[in-house]
């Protein structure tokens, strides 16, 4: 393994190479960092309904959105997918890196600091920093298939990048594609419901991920101008096409049309998605040593649903069986600048550098409305929820077009007190033009480095998050076995029926102390204790099913929203605090004809609390709480050993995951919350060097084929027919066991 820790920053930044990310096996760059970094928790199973069409990460057990990501040091644009329904990063909306070709990446950084000053407003818990490859020639091909042990989810991976010479003076295009596809999985229990003749069957086929096909491909481009100015470009694209089961219908639910299906049918929920990013800009030197880059970029996120192999009961016989639900399209526009000089100031050892810069942004989003049939009561059937069954469809009213202007300035510096003694100081301001506001945050770190080996570090920041566009203008129904919830717009006349009083931004402080070390000439060591303060925190409201004494039916119907059983909506409920702490080590032994032993360890713990409660706790309930705090385990351990030997090639890696609570529905009472229990994953590579081009490849991850405990069945009956068999929130997934084959060549 390479060096995980930049030792020389007054942040805490861990690196992961291309190498490492290859080796995990996984298809996304985002579950390949889950398996390499404790800090991060990314579980395989990102919720029902349309939370499981987007892969979600938290960082040091914060909410998704409140991590930055950044390609090649440029922000990068927000997912149009807003994470409605229950499950792990409920209510967030962030961007999607699942959807940058592996095969791009050169190596990534995650910034576990919070670093709102310095690298942007939504930096809370840290950021993430995909840095794509620069090759000017050669390439690699890997061909992936894949599986899990229960015989479902088969797919094949493949991928390539080539590099390029630009001109004759340094310039290069690297190249890069991925192609994914995988079939489904099921992981239900068998149907039963009283009363139903179809009781027994197994008819339940929700609880798993759905077949999709995933197609990425970048372009990473750089070339001198003269000698002082390079032009630079970086364009990304993909498609996702995902078909996800829903619960299932029997023949004598009242949402079925035996006409159509005698045997009842399980409705599908299709996902088309297209995604590109452009960035462009030039940046060289003037005025003696000035450093200046200026930049401009563009980010769409369009995703359109649809719900399959369904009916509207309420139309009859006129009913369609394939419904349009509507699309979601969020954009960003971004230009800006920035410079960077280093000033020799007398009565220091070294040069000051000062950088300072500005962006513009221009920020949409689109919620569009499905077909008629897809949210419309046809009048024809009495007690038929309206709409496409399995995913309504949004309807005209809750169809929005929203934007902002931001305004951001920043301005950082670095200096040296001593030799040994480094200082950065760092102010951000920004202005969103929907908050009538502006966030002035700032932050001041010191590193102090004793010797070449030794070095400690401390910083202190304050940093404002606005909610997404998405968080606040966001409306669904989603229906589930049993019951259906809704979204209500944050800020509509809907949300404020049940007491939404409008949404607001974070505002955090953060406190941090660490060490870099390198014990050994091949021993590295990084370590950090963290403490998170965020006010205002963002996130879903009670569920609720009445509100001042009136069923939610009867108060949403005033805004043609029937059949509803919970309505949520987005608030600032609470303040929170997180304390928590991190290390991670790696040790390099030659063990000379017996080749070479790389280990490594890392460990994570972190828990949130709530500060301050905002609202009271019917507002805010013991089923909202724990989405908040508790969708992620308060600790993670992982240790691993790669031994190279000539050819050979072997890497195990052993993962804890600590355990998390599961609610199976909003109005569960305490009794039946799950404790899911800490999952042990064992993950192992055997690799080959068959000729000098060609490596060849197996390995398993979940080795052992880990469970998380299951629901009690009586449990699972009262609340979903039998579908839930494992809790849907557990952070190792309810999968089980999965291998994979492959075959790398370069060129």
């Amino acid at each position: 393994m390479s060096e995980r820790t930049q030792v020389h920053s007054t942040t805490s930044v861990q690196v992961v190479s291309s190498e490492q990310l290859k080796q995990t096996g996984q298809s996304n760059v985002m579950a390949a960092l889950e398996q390499l970094s404790p800090s991060l928790s990314s579980p395989s199973f990102s919720g029902l309904g349309t939370n499981g069409f987007v892969r979600t990460m938290q960082l040091r057990n914060l909410s998704a959105d409140e991590t930055l990501i950044l390609v090649n040091g440029k922000r990068r644009h927000l997912s149009a997918n807003f994470n409605s329904n229950d499950g792990p990063n409920a209510g967030t909306e962030p961007s999607d890196i699942a959807l940058i070709p592996i095969s791009a990446i050169d190596h990534v950084e995650v910034i576990t600091d919070g670093a709102s000053a310095l690298y942007g407003q939504e930096a809370i818990a840290g950021a993430v920093n995909i840095v794509l490859k620069r090759n000017s020639h050669g390439g690699e091909f890997n061909i992936q298939n894949m599986g899990y042990y229960a015989g479902d989810g088969q797919g094949v991976d493949g991928s390539a990048d080539y590099g390029l010479a630009l001109g004759k003076r340094g310039g290069f295009m690297n190249l890069a594609g991925q192609i994914t596809h995988t079939q489904p999985t099921n992981r239900s229990g068998i149907y039963e419901k009283a009363g139903d003749p179809q009781s027994g069957q197994d008819l339940n086929r929700m609880m798993g991920a759905g077949s999709q096909l995933v197609a990425t491909m970048s372009a990473n481009a750089e070339m001198p101008v003269t000698d002082t100015i390079k032009a630079y470009l970086l364009a990304t694209y993909a498609h996702r096409n995902n078909v996800t089961p829903q619960s299932v219908r029997t023949a004598a639910n009242v949402n079925n049309i035996l006409q159509y299906y005698p045997n009842g049918f399980q409705p599908q929920m299709g996902l088309q998605e297209d995604d590109f990013q452009i960035n462009g800009g030039f940046r060289g030197t003037a005025f003696k040593d000035w450093m200046w880059d200026t930049y401009v970029t563009y980010g769409r996120d369009e995703q359109e649903y649809s719900t399959l192999d369904s009916v509207n009961a309420t139309y009859g016989m006129n009913s369609q069986t394939k419904f349009y639900d509507g699309t979601n399209i969020s954009t960003q526009f971004v230009a800006g600048g920035k410079m960077s000089h280093n000033f020799n100031v007398g009565f220091l050892p070294k040069p000051v550098n000062l950088m300072f810069g500005g962006e513009y942004r221009h920020d949409t989003f689109q919620l569009m409305a499905g077909d008629l049939q897809s949210w419309s009561d046809g009048g024809m059937k009495a007690g038929a929820t309206p709409g496409a069954s399995g995913h309504p469809g949004a309807q005209p009213a809750a169809a929005s077009d929203t934007s902002r202007d931001i305004f951001d300035g920043f301005v950082n510096t670095e200096f040296y007190v001593t030799p040994k003694w480094e200082w950065t100081l760092g102010g951000h301001a920004v202005n969103y033009s929907d908050m009538g506001k502006t966030a002035a945050t700032g932050t001041i770190g010191t590193r102090y480095n004793f010797n070449k080996r030794w070095a400690i570090r401390a910083n202190v920041g304050t940093g404002y998050r606005a909610p997404t566009l998405g968080q606040e203008n966001y409306y669904i129904i989603t229906t589930f076995p049993g019951y259906s919830t809704a979204q209500l717009p944050a800020n509509g006349e809907a949300a404020k029926a049940l007491g939404a009083t409008g949404l607001k931004g974070e505002t955090t402080k953060n406190y941090s102390i660490g060490f870099d070390a390198k014990p050994l000439d091949h021993w590295n060591v990084n370590a950090n204790l963290y403490c998170i303060q965020i006010n205002n925190r963002m996130a879903n409201s009670t569920q609720f099913t009445e509100y001042n004494g009136s069923p939610i039916a009867s108060i949403l119907s005033q805004y043609n929203m029937s059949n509803v059983t919970y309505a949520h909506y987005y608030g600032n409920p609470v303040n929170t605090v997180t304390y928590g702490g991190d290390i991670t080590t790696d040790y390099t032994l030659d063990v000379g004809r017996m080749g070479q032993l790389k280990f490594n360890l890392g460990i994570n713990f972190s828990d949130t609390e709530i500060s301050k409660m905002k609202v009271s706790t019917t507002m805010f309930n013991a089923y909202a709480q724990n989405l908040l705090l508790h969708s992620a385990p308060k600790n993670r351990e992982m240790v691993g050993v790669r031994w190279s030997w000539k050819k050979l090639s072997i890497f195990v890696q052993e993962e804890r995951y600590g355990s998390v609570t599961y609610i199976a529905t909003p109005s569960l009472g305490g009794n039946d919350w799950l404790n899911v229990k800490p999952g042990y994953i064992t993950d192992l590579e055997v690799g080959y060097q068959v000729l000098d081009r060609l490596h060849l490849a197996v390995g398993a991850n979940n080795l052992f084929n880990y469970y998380p405990n299951q629901l009690r069945r009586s449990l699972s009956v009262s609340t979903s027919s039998g579908a839930y068999k494992y809790p849907t929130n557990s952070p190792y997934g309810f999968m089980g066991g999965y291998y994979y084959v492959k075959a790398s060549m370069t060129f």
